[in-house]
């Protein structure tokens, strides 16, 4: 990668865009948040020192996967004192790579879930990484990132709501 241009830095990103993409949108819920966090991985892929990423997918899949979770974070405010029903944008998208393909429960049982424990659950379960890969993304011990996603299943199965609602509210 030495001396790469940021004509070849786009040249990389671009066959990973769709992939960084179903990763934030199954972690965000919106397709629009999803294609703000990916654009700015990319961002953050122009200034990087390109020449010292050994793998460039594993390096802007932590990018964006540690983007989204800030912007889980920031946005638990407003979601908390939002008084509709969420429920994620349907996406409708010719995938080869039919392991990526989440349906609308298993996106509702996700809201459920913290924020780590999406990342983790996601990283591991959906997109098949393993817990060192996800450990070093979510700057978790592995040991952590396997008692999350262990969590997560959990509360998937349970499918039990991850805030007590009143159910004239809910």
């Amino acid at each position: 990668m030495a001396g790469m241009s940021k004509e070849d830095a786009a040249a990389a990103f671009d066959p990973l865009r769709p992939r960084l993409i179903r990763i934030a949108y199954r972690m965000l819920g919106s397709v629009a948040d999803a294609e703000d966090v990916v654009q700015e991985s990319f961002l953050r892929w122009l200034d990087a020192d390109r020449e010292a990423v050994r793998e460039p997918e594993a390096y802007l899949r932590r990018v964006v996967t540690r983007l989204c979770l800030d912007q889980l974070k920031s946005a638990r405010h407003r979601r908390e004192t939002y008084v509709g029903t969420w429920l994620p944008e349907p996406v409708v998208e010719a995938s080869e790579d039919a392991i990526d393909d989440v349906t609308l429960p298993l996106m509702l049982a996700l809201e459920r879930l913290s924020p780590l424990e999406r990342a983790a659950f996601l990283l591991h379960d959906v997109f098949g990484l393993d817990f060192e890969e996800v450990a070093e993304t979510i700057e978790r011990e592995p040991a952590a990132c396997r008692q999350l996603a262990s969590r997560a299943r959990g509360h998937v199965r349970s499918s039990r709501p991850r805030f007590d609602m009143p159910k004239e509210r809910g």
